[in-house]
């Protein structure tokens, strides 16, 4: 019978041993999820910052964003950066206490099973020799023992219910958002007033810069100017279309006219209006534009064109859309395997208590048997 105890409490050590290894590396795969959507989402604040800033670069031929808009982007930009640096600090000290967590857990486990092992396998070997003031020793060390495992059992199944309640209200969550739950502290929201003043203020951006190459267009490229004019460089030829704007007054979508170029084929068509130059910088070929003013528009239209077509992912933060996907894609894909490996580690747990239990009970019976009486 003792060698059957043994066998139970080794057998609990041994799904102990596994049960906690599996469970620290899917509880840190989890973490480790949590923590790269988290980044992902600074990125993508911290991207249209830097876009923004660029903006406030963008010239052509010496014309540049009005001056009120450059004032709205660096106030702007504090305000990302602001929610950038919320978010990462957050995300950082909550990762930095859940592993600080489990990496205490799994050393008490890899304890429990290591010292319960021994001491089975001790007390078994003591029992079989007859050592029986030994044996004494390993009966109050197990029960002390015993009780820190039970104690443990207990822990691990208040976790496993906690874990499963965690699930169960990000499930909830995800059906109906809130606003400020228990969960933020596990992965905040973006302030939704600072992604909607985002939205406008990139737009705004996106048609000042349109402003300032449709002003060189109408106002320089497209003018025949006498040679005494200090904006004249020899420009000649059919006239360039203008550059569409995306919005309207509104900063609602709108379409581009038949006699205006979008922002991805600008370039291909300007490309078309561009003249060679002579050392003097004067074009001696058909054109509207010059090579460097071509390079400037490009530049307008790329950063344009970034702001289109990157601010737009902010939408996905301004309703925690981000965070009902994270959380969502925790409940499908990890939360059942955590709570599998949970149930391992209480098994586990069950086993070496039991097993360690009667062994005590049985070591008792050796150590209080008469001296010469030989062991079955």
């Amino acid at each position: 019978m003792l060698i059957l105890f043994t066998s139970v409490a080794a057998t609990g050590c041994i799904l102990l041993s596994i049960g906690q290894d599996e469970f620290h590396d899917e509880a840190l795969h989890t973490l480790n999820y949590v923590v790269n959507q988290s980044d992902y989402t600074v990125q993508i604040l911290k991207n249209v910052t830097q876009y923004l800033s660029l903006a406030k670069t963008i010239s052509v031929a010496q014309v540049f964003l009005p001056s009120d808009i450059m004032t709205d982007i660096d106030k702007l930009n504090i305000d990302l950066n602001t929610a950038a640096d919320t978010l990462t600090e957050k995300t950082d000290e909550n990762a930095v206490k859940i592993k600080r967590v489990f990496n205490a857990v799994r050393l008490a486990l890899i304890t429990v099973a290591a010292v319960m092992l021994i001491l089975a396998l001790l007390g078994l070997l003591m029992s079989i020799l007859g050592h029986q003031h030994a044996i004494h020793i390993f009966i109050v060390s197990g029960w002390l023992l015993v009780a820190v495992t039970f104690i443990l059992y207990g822990v691990f199944v208040i976790m496993n219910n906690a874990i499963s309640d965690t699930c169960l209200a990000m499930e909830e969550w995800v059906e109906n958002p809130h606003a400020e739950t228990a969960l933020s502290n596990i992965l905040p929201c973006v302030d939704p007033r600072t992604t909607n003043h985002t939205l406008t203020q990139s737009k705004q951006v996106i048609t000042s810069i349109v402003d300032v190459v449709n002003t060189y267009i109408y106002s320089i490229a497209n003018i025949d100017l006498s040679p005494d004019d200090n904006r004249h460089y020899n420009q000649s030829g059919p006239t360039m279309p203008p550059l569409c704007y995306p919005f309207d007054s509104q900063l609602q979508d709108r379409q581009c006219g038949s006699y205006e170029v979008s922002m991805a084929n600008a370039s291909l068509v300007w490309q078309n209006y561009t003249c060679m130059v002579s050392e003097s910088g004067l074009c001696n070929t058909t054109g509207r534009i010059t090579p460097d003013r071509f390079t400037q528009l490009v530049a307008a239209i790329n950063e344009s064109y970034a702001l289109e077509h990157y601010t737009p992912p902010l939408l996905c933060l301004q309703n925690c859309d981000f965070v009902r996907d994270t959380f969502q894609n925790i409940t499908s894909n990890y939360c059942h395997p955590l709570e599998r490996y949970l149930k391992m580690v209480n098994a586990g747990l069950g086993l070496i208590s039991v097993g360690v239990l009667l062994c005590l009970v049985l070591w008792i019976f050796y150590a209080n048997r008469p001296e010469g009486r030989k062991c079955l």
